[in-house]
């Protein structure tokens, strides 16, 4: 009785591996749809080579460094007085989940220095995510940040 359980069984993979070919030949099933919710959608991202950004600088007390410059990076140009430093300096700042852009956090404890009336905008898009970045010399966090990014932003004194 065994034997003959195993003799079917055996038939039967058999029949099934034979008519595979067969099955093959019959359509796919539709693919199942996507569910619309929760729909995330995402940043838009910039073609590769399209590195750019518009530095508005004002109260740096030198005339060269206020005003608007461009930084294109990848291939390097626009008016930044240093754009190869500039864009070198950025891509060193620019690691995985590091943003060279990002604030002080609110909770940081940060020394009551002032650094001077410089401030600084940064907008564009760099590494394909869009950047909407204010800078300041207020205090001692926002100085290391402003100095996280020479030559990016001008070197000043306080």
């Amino acid at each position: 009785m065994l034997l003959r359980r195993l003799t079917v069984a055996a038939l039967s993979a058999a029949t099934v591996l034979t008519a595979a070919p067969a099955a093959a030949a019959l359509p796919a099933p539709a693919p199942e749809p996507v569910p619309s919710w929760p729909w995330v959608p995402l940043p838009p991202v910039s073609p590769a080579g399209e590195d750019r950004l518009t530095i508005t600088v004002s109260g740096s007390g030198d005339r060269a460094a206020d005003g608007l410059h461009t930084l294109d990076c990848h291939p390097k140009g626009g008016t930044h007085q240093k754009a190869q430093a500039a864009c070198d300096r950025l891509d060193e700042a620019t690691r995985y989940g590091k943003d060279p852009f990002a604030r002080v956090p609110h909770d940081a404890n940060c020394t009551m220095i002032y650094g001077g009336p410089a401030t600084a905008r940064l907008t564009g898009t760099w590494a394909g995510r869009p950047v909407n970045a204010h800078f300041s010399r207020t205090n001692g966090c926002e100085i290391a940040r402003w100095n996280n990014l020479l030559p990016v932003l001008p070197d000043v004194a306080g």
